[in-house]
């Protein structure tokens, strides 16, 4: 008898342990189970195509992005939607390999994307940015989910700043200056798709601060190529795979602790609905 339910009841066992977390992944006879385990949570990572610098991959923030998700997810079940690269990058625009759709492009595919997530099933997406040119797009957007109910919530992973994880890290870094395709981005992705970055192309192109505007308490579009023609800033040749290694394990966690915050969270929904009741009184 024994023997008789463990037999009946291994192909849900198998399935419970074997869920991929890759919507692309899943089969469809698996879609209910998936909705199930991940409390219909879909966790949707933005990336971009753009230059970092002579020596880094193109898909740079999109890989960091999806692969930090993915990690995350087969630890706190959730669906990582597939990689994701429209999004804002005007100001790489003129470098080669940039893909920059125009802002309705963007918007109505980010837009399509979450509604058909919602539709498949899923009431909370969590939105994991790994593109600094994206941060006020993706804010504006969440804030436009107001103009009418849908049947999904939207979140924007946001860890908090750890002091102490950056003095851990200190000790592993070697370059005095480090932002877009620095040390920082070229290490985790030497960690994570090991041999992509192109260390002794680094120097091919500068990657210092040129310092052609100075207009304080003053916003222009062109400010970061104003400082930054290259796309590039930082010293890309001092990769350490260690450094991306203790830098990803942080990242990775961080967004374990966002899931489970949003796996959890009922109050957002809640207060949603009332505020789409209050406007029909």
């Amino acid at each position: 008898m024994k023997k008789m339910l463990i037999l009946l009841f291994l192909p849900l066992l198998l399935t419970a342990q074997t869920l991929p977390v890759q919507w692309e992944e899943l089969v469809s006879g698996d879609w209910s189970a998936a909705l199930e385990k991940s409390g219909k949570t879909c966790v949707l990572p933005l990336g971009i195509i753009e230059k970092h610098g002579p020596h880094g991959p193109l898909g740079t923030d999109l890989i960091a992005a999806h692969d930090w998700s993915v990690l995350a997810a087969k630890k706190e079940y959730a669906v990582v939607f597939p990689p994701f690269y429209f999004g804002q990058i005007n100001e790489a625009k003129n470098q080669p390999g940039t893909i920059a759709y125009s802002a309705d492009v963007v918007w109505s595919v980010l837009e399509a994307t979450c509604d058909e997530i919602g539709r498949n099933g899923f009431g909370k997406i969590l939105i994991v940015n790994g593109h600094g040119g994206n941060n006020s797009l993706v804010k504006y957007f969440i804030q436009t989910r107001l103009e009418k109910p849908r049947p999904y919530t939207l979140y924007l992973a946001e860890p908090p700043a750890d002091p102490e994880f950056e003095k851990r890290i200190e000790p592993l870094r070697k370059a005095p200056f480090d932002s877009h395709a620095g040390e920082t981005e070229s290490s985790v992705i030497e960690y994570l798709r090991p041999g992509l970055v192109k260390p002794s192309y680094a120097a091919r192109e500068s990657g210092a601060d040129q310092n052609r505007l100075d207009l304080p308490g003053l916003y222009t579009a062109v400010w970061w190529y104003a400082r930054f023609p290259n796309q590039y800033a930082g010293d890309g040749s001092a990769v350490s795979a260690e450094l991306g290694r203790v830098i990803t394990e942080h990242e990775v966690n961080a967004i374990v602790t966002i899931l489970r915050k949003v796996k959890a969270d009922q109050k957002t929904r809640e207060i949603e609905d009332e505020f789409f009741r209050s406007q029909n009184r």
